[in-house]
């Protein structure tokens, strides 16, 4: 368990620079543009993300290589964070308010899941080419040389996209960009509205990170089942992730926020929970899968809705800062989630009833902030 706590420590450390990328990406998004912004941050992951398959082992640097590997986290997590301040919010500023719903699915929670279908979709493709001991050697720092791909196809694409037209129209009244967007945040106007804000992306980035995040160590550790076996359930995971994410995001369209957040709520704090248990001391593959698939689907559920309902809360010149920093700080924090479940769980057979628990208390947090929130639908123009 201490060993499963340093793997999402350093999993962690990304995570605690996604809100100073925000407060910069975000920032120059409001200022100048979240075209740009998007299009730098995009490029910069991909680089990033390539340069660890470059890393040299500790056998040929010693000691510096796990510190090289900590510092292009950091690099990462940098950029990360900027790729949610500017996706976040020119995603939903560009479509119609119908669809603005089914977006803030799609980008927040549906994106993830699609990631997720592509890195298995690498990792395949790594160890078929690879096979065996050569997948030490250089199928692991292959898979990362694809995130190159990203990049270069992120940078021709988002080239061509045009200017979130809410901004833009706030570009034309030049008096009203904000020269300080990030000191504005942190005013005694906004700052209240940021810290509720964090309720519901504290609780909605821990149901994340203790689900679907969670779920491939309990597969391997806890349940002890096949790698195939297991890497069947987490495929079909990430289609259910895009399916629970679109589905939520639009409802929000139809009932509301407020309303569709609260009964996410109030289904988390029974169902995630009984989850866990039910999949506890089990080793009967369907069961697991059912249970399974069905925390992945309210886990990331959850917060679909998030994405549109932060960019409500924002006026067009602060949103991208607003948003990115409220996401990102809550995600963050949401992120360490892992880490204490894995420290306060004496072995590995302690880890069902820890997250249980764990999953219990967050659900908790988003239900106050959900009741808390304002009706934000329609609020973005």
């Amino acid at each position: 368990t201490l060993s499963l706590a340093a793997v999402y420590a350093s999993f962690a450390v990304t995570l605690l620079m996604r809100p100073v990328g925000s407060a910069l990406f975000g920032s120059y998004g409001d200022r100048y543009g979240r075209r740009g912004a998007m299009i730098v941050a995009v490029v910069g992951v991909g680089i990033a993300t390539a340069l660890f398959g470059a890393l040299p082992t500790i056998e040929q640097i010693g000691v510096a290589a796990p510190v090289i590997f900590l510092v292009l986290r950091l690099i990462q997590g940098l950029f990360v964070g900027g790729v949610v301040a500017s996706t976040h919010t020119i995603g939903t500023e560009s479509v119609p308010p119908y669809w603005r719903g089914a977006m803030s699915g799609l980008i927040g929670g549906g994106g993830a899941g699609i990631g997720a279908l592509l890195a298995s979709v690498a990792y395949f493709v790594a160890t078929e080419a690879f096979p065996g001991d050569l997948f030490a050697v250089w199928g692991w720092r292959c898979m990362f040389f694809s995130g190159i791909i990203s990049s270069i196809f992120g940078f021709f694409i988002f080239n061509k996209l045009e200017e979130s037209p809410i901004w833009a129209e706030l570009q034309a009244k030049r008096g009203q960009v904000l020269k300080a967007p990030v000191r504005a945040l942190f005013s005694r106007e906004y700052l209240p509205v940021l810290m509720v804000n964090l309720m519901m992306t504290i609780g909605g980035g821990a149901g994340y990170y203790l689900t679907s995040g969670y779920l491939p160590t309990f597969l391997k550790v806890v349940s002890k089942i096949p790698s195939d076996t297991a890497s069947l359930i987490l495929i079909a995971g990430s289609f259910i992730v895009i399916i629970a994410s679109v589905i939520a995001g639009h409802l929000s369209t139809l009932w509301g926020r407020k309303r569709t957040l609260l009964i996410l709520a109030l289904i988390r704090i029974v169902l995630l929970p009984l989850c866990y248990i039910e999949m506890r001391g089990t080793q009967d593959i369907g069961t697991l899968a059912f249970w399974g698939l069905l925390l992945t689907f309210f886990g990331n559920a959850g917060y679909a809705p998030l994405v549109i309902f932060l960019n409500e809360r924002f006026p067009t010149a602060l949103r991208a800062t607003g948003t990115g920093l409220s996401w990102n700080i809550g995600f963050a924090i949401g992120g360490m989630m892992p880490i204490f479940v894995s420290l306060f769980s004496a072995t590995p057979a302690d880890l069902p009833n820890m997250l249980a628990i764990f999953c219990f208390g967050i659900s908790v947090l988003f239900l106050a902030g959900a009741l808390v929130i304002p009706e934000t639908k329609d609020n973005l123009k």
